[in-house]
């Protein structure tokens, strides 16, 4: 069963200089359980917007999209109970300890209340947390600030997660513990949703690869469906053919 579809979704955006600007225009997909579905662009491609409408936070111009068969535009409110949004940009309450701003996002996306103290010890174990979890968020590292932004994502336990250029930042120690996270994950049979521009993250992470270009989905499939149409091994060089208009 698909648990994230998206129809045709677009958002246009009015620009002083150049007028109405099309960001992401018809860009449709699908997604289920234990997948990884990855956004492959350059930047400015249309990825972030995707994935902010996907998240509720833009509301699309047309189109739509449905999360564990919730609509993005009728019901809002239970597409962001059944999704995790995370970003390197997310910001975090800094006046918050570590653990009340897992029992915060717990409780805002409506866990158990019974369950909440349960489910933030766990995270704070899984997670790393416990040394650090009774300090303010402000006088954390930013490698703590991490740990305690994906456990955030992940306080009310979604069935689908939606990362944003997750290592965009991150040395490369922190970007290769972030993609760990995301494939245990889909080993626990999350859906998840992720943008990139790094070729070496698609290649690894993803089950399906959806190369966007200009607010255009280009193609989508898996990487070896992608050399058989292209006629190229590297995922770079299928990712220039595409843009290239090589079809």
């Amino acid at each position: 069963m698909e648990t994230v579809v998206a129809e045709d979704l677009t958002k246009t955006f009015y620009d002083e200089s150049r007028g109405e600007v099309c960001a992401v225009e018809n860009m449709s997909f699908a997604c289920r359980a234990g997948e990884v579905l990855g956004l492959l662009g350059s930047n400015g491609a249309g990825k972030t917007t995707t994935l902010r409408m996907l998240a509720t936070i833009l509301r699309p111009s047309s189109g739509t999209a449905r999360i564990m068969g919730h609509d993005l535009i009728r019901d809002p409110e239970a597409v962001r109970r059944s999704l995790g949004f995370y970003s390197t940009s997310t910001a975090l309450y800094p006046r918050l300890t570590a653990r009340e701003t897992l029992e915060f996002f717990a409780r805002v996306n409506r866990y158990p209340a019974a369950r909440i103290e349960e489910r933030v010890s766990e995270l704070v174990g899984r997670f790393g947390i416990a040394e650090f979890q009774d300090a303010r968020v402000e006088k954390l590292s930013s490698g703590m600030r991490q740990r305690v932004s994906i456990a955030r994502t992940v306080a009310h336990d979604p069935p689908v997660l939606v990362f944003d250029e997750p290592t965009v930042g991150l040395d490369v120690i922190a970007a290769l513990e972030m993609q760990e996270v995301i494939r245990t994950l889909s080993e626990e049979r999350k859906t998840i949703i992720f943008s990139t521009h790094i070729m070496s993250e698609a290649e690894k992470l993803c089950d399906t690869i959806a190369i966007i270009h200009r607010g255009h989905l280009l193609a989508s499939g898996t990487l070896e469906h992608h050399r058989r149409c292209t006629g190229k091994h590297y995922l770079e060089d299928v990712f220039v053919h595409y843009v290239r208009g090589g079809g």
